[in-house]
């Protein structure tokens, strides 16, 4: 297949593009800047130079593919206090993608994610589909994103082979700046590997190698309409990350009061109390996926984490 890719270069795009490669498909990846071309280049992908913003050229780039995958989001707004304007541009990148592809039965994928999905209890493929989640598509911050993700399911009934890949809060490897990067410098800073409470809230997590195994399978043949989703660990205990963490950095492991979590975690204050476990059992019966990296707890305990201050 011909495959246009949005966020090609960033932390999940750039192991896909080359799982997409090495099965054969020719890819064309959304650069906005010199480096992400750069990358894409190097990777032996097409170049498609642009930004979310730029709808006429997001449209022709999908019409001219075999199918799309969006990955691509506004982080550095969303992280900066523009959540709302970065899903409102993620939004109108979809319906445009949706748009191009109406009647083509072409497949077209993007990222969610499962974190609050099913507070308390596994999370599953069927969950978070219901009335609660019709909400106003331009003015409901993170619920913005999840209709814009029901969006994509629905194109389903005009024509496109649409599935919705949700992502676990970490998505580990060597190389990741994310959640588990955090934690870690948070760990340095404050001179103790915390968790909140007892610490036996659960995070799913996959390798993001894992993760883009399944984007692949997607691609070629999930049926219009799939929720999938790419989970590894179903449910992580945090104070076992944070157990990992002290163990590597030598730091006592403690208990963050939950009204302490704001001021000792910062941003990550908001997450890390979260429990939000999830399971992968329909995507795997599904689509024979099977996750073959090391686990979260295994990939910590590799040390590539804790190379770098």
């Amino acid at each position: 297949m011909r495959v246009f890719v949005t966020g090609a270069s960033g932390w999940i795009g750039s192991a896909v593009v080359p799982e997409l490669i090495g099965a054969g498909h020719q890819v064309t990846g959304l650069a906005r800047s010199d480096a992400s071309a750069a990358a894409l280049a190097a990777a032996g992908a097409q170049v498609h130079r642009g930004t979310l913003d730029d709808l006429d050229s997001l449209r022709d780039a999908a019409a001219a593919s075999d199918g799309v995958i969006h990955l691509a989001f506004k982080h550095d707004i969303a992280f900066s206090g523009g959540f709302q304007d970065a899903a409102d541009a993620d939004r109108r990148a979809v319906e445009t993608f949706g748009e191009a592809l109406a009647g083509s039965d072409r497949p077209f994928l993007i990222a969610s994610g499962t974190l609050g999905l099913a507070p308390g209890r596994v999370g599953t493929e069927r969950d978070g589909h219901g009335p609660d989640t019709a909400v106003a598509a331009m003015g409901g911050g993170p619920q913005t994103r999840h209709a814009t993700a029901e969006l994509v399911l629905s194109l389903a009934s005009r024509g496109v082979r649409s599935s919705v890949v949700r992502l676990p809060p970490t998505n580990h490897g060597d190389g990741d700046n994310g959640f588990m990067a955090a934690l870690v410098g948070i760990a340095r800073d404050k001179g103790v590997a915390g968790y909140i409470g007892d610490g036996s809230n659960r995070w799913p997590a996959v390798h993001r190698l894992d993760s883009a195994h399944l984007f692949r399978l997607a691609l070629e043949r999930a049926p219009a309409g799939s929720t999938l989703h790419a989970v590894a660990d179903e449910g992580v205990p945090i104070r076992a990350v944070a157990e990992v963490i002290g163990r590597h950095l030598d730091l006592p492991v403690v208990s963050i009061a939950p009204g302490d979590a704001a001021a000792h975690f910062a941003w990550l204050g908001a997450f890390i109390g979260a429990d939000s476990p999830a399971s992968s059992t329909l995507t795997r019966e599904l689509l024979g996926w099977q996750p073959t990296q090391p686990v979260l707890i295994d990939d910590l305990d590799k040390g590539h984490y804790f190379h770098h201050p």
